[in-house]
């Protein structure tokens, strides 16, 4: 791993030694002034128009200044600055909510031996961690550099706005670590005490639990992301404001990026090594004999906890950056930039307020009716959940709205942006049901999976897995077409007054809705790790056999334990907990693609100054290499794909390898810790190899088609989105019905140990990389891409600008040389190699 690490240092150390030599060069050349604004920035912001500029001058997302917020009273005579210091309080209430939450989690009994499993996976946890935390701050070491060439060197920063800029970026990386490894920790708390509380054969406190949990993430995640932000937003000085808000949103988008690949790598090599022994040697679910299982345990946590948390974090901020990015960039008059910022933070604050109501209600309702009761559809609470809080989000935007927007433009904008961003409040809640159509245990396409299977094995059953995957794409994409169509013409109806390009702005109000009710969204995602941990910890603490256990159950807890009843239903939920893991994930991709949009926009604007006509020509398939970028983006969704289950397959076969040679079923003794830890070793080694790997691609790729041509480059943004939208629902769907197809002939046909079940667990490990690796890293893949791309391209154009095209494609090939160097050892040096090769 050592000589991993070398050969990125390496690799980025002389790459970007040449690009500060440019750079330096470059900024001497021009003679930029200090915090120069771009004209046509300037102008957009301003409403003022400006004559097309001859050279290229750089910065204009870097130039962002926030408004004054004091000179727009709301409600009577409440300056937007006072207001939105009331919303810290609300922050503050979120982050209480979360907090109390945790501390009633880590308070509950738990039997000792349960306690155990739990601390174990903590820690193994914990180490995954602290090795990713290194990794990532190597990462910002470069990516730092970056945004020092940018800012110091070509845009003449003072070194206190770079410093400030650079200290952001780490608060960004700080915050989706951060909040990634407070859910690993109050995950681990609640698995063992879902598994303890499941003795009583109750099926309610299997539910309650891993959802409070959830809420408690999602609640301090969305509170902590706001705090930041608000913070950025109310007490940095305008002129560093935007810039800030670009480094925060760069420092996260890189965090959450490498926390999800990597976890996603590490989760599916442990899951496919542990249920592959249930073929090859037929032992039960989480045998604790398996060395495996330990490692499927940590990976539920680094893959369907640490990565989804990092992600959602990310998915939040930077859609609120390319909000604040377009309004500053695009709005005309100041006053009413400041209306729009305080209206859209407000609404942020006003949604955590809802989740948490909709969440207190929608508990005493399923208490009251299932808290006593001996079955229950886990699912059914869940989907009220979330349509409680969708109802009530929408019905909160349309109230706030006309309290704080109520003569904005002609006086109907109130109710018109309401409806924009009801589109995506809506979506919130409409795709889990499209979702669920395609994996929950109820659907018709994964029953149809599992009567494939009875005839066909394992082969009809991959295919029909496949169909549903395709299907929901279908209906998923059109679903999201049809809303952001809603969207577009609202606005049509008057935006054109306020800004320019108003169907943008309202694309990116639709994203904004889909996040409008976070906090869920994140409970529900969170759901499925606990519950999936809690049925391993009930096997592997071995509790049944532990001497005397009943009456110590009896005397200690006033426990009749129940552990067959216990076992199914721990079963039975961990199938609500794959379904409503599947319906986050449709919700956090589409926001990217949709928010990815309005961030592409101040992209557009530099380049076309302020969208003069002459450039928008190049906005289109007649302009050669904005043709040509959008092959190049579909080219690399697919490599990305491909590489992500590469990494997965060569590490699942060296784990599977190590576990064959020594799983000991002779003995009823767990695996030993050692086997366990090197189960977790071999997962880590592969999971930073095939991060390094994709990484590196990423970073040279995006540097690379920045430097060929600007048109190319939008051209490529635009493709990985729309190709990384299908591509992620696609897989994630077809994972998650193979996954609830498994689950039914566990749970309800109870035919484990046959070969119906032998075809359904190949299904599953084939849809595990495809649910849990491949599909959900697309998300922050595209958006660190697009920022990263803001500084990328500036770099380029700004070096073409002073040096000629010439240099800037030799520098494009010498960067797409390293790119597919990196391309290529994705593949062949990750690959499974026979004796022959």
């Amino acid at each position: 791993m050592n000589r991993k690490f070398a050969v990125v240092v390496r690799t980025l150390s002389f790459v970007l030694a040449l690009l500060a030599a440019f750079a330096v060069r470059s900024a001497s050349a021009q003679g930029v002034s200090e915090n120069r604004p771009d004209s046509a920035m300037a102008a957009a912001a301003t409403g003022t128009a400006q004559p097309v500029q001859v050279g290229h001058k750089p910065g204009g997302e870097a130039n962002l200044i926030i408004p004054d917020l004091s000179q727009v009273s709301f409600l009577g005579g409440i300056h937007g600055r006072s207001l939105l210091m009331g919303g810290l309080v609300i922050c503050a209430l979120g982050l209480l909510f979360g907090l109390v939450f945790y501390g009633q989690l880590k308070r509950m009994a738990v039997h000792e031996s349960m306690r155990e499993v739990s601390e174990l996976i903590y820690e193994t946890c914990k180490t995954y961690l602290i090795t990713q935390g290194k990794f990532i701050l190597i990462l910002e070491l470069f990516i730092g550099f970056v945004i020092l060439l940018y800012f110091g060197f070509l845009l003449k920063f003072a070194p206190m706005k770079v410093a400030i800029i650079l200290l952001f970026s780490l608060v960004g990386i700080a915050g989706s670590y951060g909040v990634a490894w407070f859910g690993i920790r109050i995950n681990t708390f609640a698995n063992s005490r879902t598994a303890f509380a499941s003795l009583r054969g109750k099926p309610f406190p299997c539910y309650s639990i891993p959802l409070k949990a959830g809420m408690s993430i999602g609640m301090l995640l969305i509170s902590v992301e706001l705090v930041i932000m608000l913070f950025i937003l109310l007490f940095i000085p305008g002129d560093y404001a935007g810039p800030c808000f670009i480094g925060f949103a760069i420092g996260e988008s890189l965090g959450a990026a490498a926390l999800r690949i990597a976890g996603g790598i590490f989760t599916k090599i442990a899951d496919i090594g542990a249920d592959l022994m249930k073929i090859v040697f037929n032992v039960k679910e989480d045998d604790p004999r398996n060395p495996g299982v330990i490692a499927d345990c940590t990976g539920d946590n680094a893959g369907d906890s640490v990565g989804p948390s990092a992600d959602g974090f990310e998915t939040y901020g930077v859609t609120g950056v390319a909000l604040i990015s377009f309004i500053v960039l695009a709005v005309r008059e100041p006053s009413v930039q400041v209306q729009l910022l305080v209206w859209i933070f407000v609404m942020r604050i006003m949604m955590v307020v809802a989740s948490g109501l909709s969440y207190l209600i929608n508990e005493a309702v399923a208490r009251a009716r299932y808290g006593n009761a001996d079955e229950m559809n886990y699912e059914s609470p869940l989907t009220s959940l979330v349509w409680l809080t969708s109802l009530l989000s929408v019905a909160l935007t349309y109230l706030v709205s006309y309290l704080l927007l109520p003569d904005l433009g002609d006086g109907s904008l109130w109710w018109k942006l309401s409806t924009v961003i009801t589109c995506g409040t809506l979506a919130g809640a409409i795709i889990p049901e499209l979702v669920k159509v395609f994996t929950s245990v109820d659907s018709r396409h994964v029953k149809e999976i599992v009567t494939s299977s009875r005839e066909g094995g394992a082969s009809l059953n991959i295919l029909s897995g496949l169909v549903a995957g395709n299907f929901s794409a279908y209906w998923i994409g059109m679903a999201i077409m049809s809303l952001m169509a809603i969207g577009f013409l609202v606005s049509t109806t008057g935006f054109a007054t306020l800004m320019i390009a108003p169907a943008v702005f309202a694309f990116g109000f639709v994203a904004f809705g889909f996040l409008g009710m976070g906090p869920v969204t994140i409970a529900v995602d969170s759901y499925g790790p606990v519950t999936d941990n809690a049925q391993s910890i009930f096997e592997l603490s071995q509790i049944e056999q532990v001497p005397g256990i009943k009456q110590q159950l009896k005397s200690e807890y006033d426990i009749d334990p129940q552990f067959e009843r216990a076992k199914d239903l721990l079963e039975a939920n961990d199938g609500a907990g794959n379904t409503f893991k599947a319906t986050a994930k449709p919700v956090l991709i589409g926001t990217a693609v949709v928010g990815a949009t309005t961030m592409i926009f101040s992209i557009i604007l530099g380049l076309t100054h302020g969208l003069q006509p002459e450039f928008i020509a190049n906005l289109s398939i007649l302009h050669p290499p904005f043709l040509l970028g959008l092959i190049a983006g579909g080219a690399m969704i697919y490599w990305f794909t491909g590489a992500s289950t590469q990494a997965v397959t060569t590490g699942a076969y060296r784990a599977v390898e190590f576990i064959k040679a020594n799983i000991n079923l002779a003995s009823s003794a767990k695996a030993s810790v050692a086997d366990s830890k090197e189960v977790v070793r071999i997962c880590t080694k592969y999971a930073q190899e095939g991060m390094f790997n994709i990484f590196l691609t990423v970073f040279f790729a995006t540097l690379a088609f920045a430097f060929v041509e600007p048109y190319f480059f939008i051209g490529y943004l635009i493709s990985i989105a729309l190709f990384g939208l299908f591509q992620a629902i696609f897989m994630a769907n077809a994972g998650g019905a193979w996954d609830n197809a498994k689950k039914i002939v566990e749970v309800e046909l109870k035919q484990k140990g046959t070969p119906l079940h032998a075809a359904t667990v190949v299904g599953d490990t084939v849809g595990d990389p495809f649910k849990d690796t491949s599909s959900v890293a697309l998300n922050p893949i595209i958006k660190f891409t697009t920022l990263f791309g803001l500084l990328a391209v500036e770099l380029a154009v700004s070096l073409t600008a002073d040096k000629g095209p010439t240099l800037t494609r030799i520098l494009a090939a010498v960067f797409f040389t390293i790119s597919v160097t990196y391309v290529y050892r994705s593949f062949y040096s990750m690959r499974v190699k026979s004796d022959e090769s």
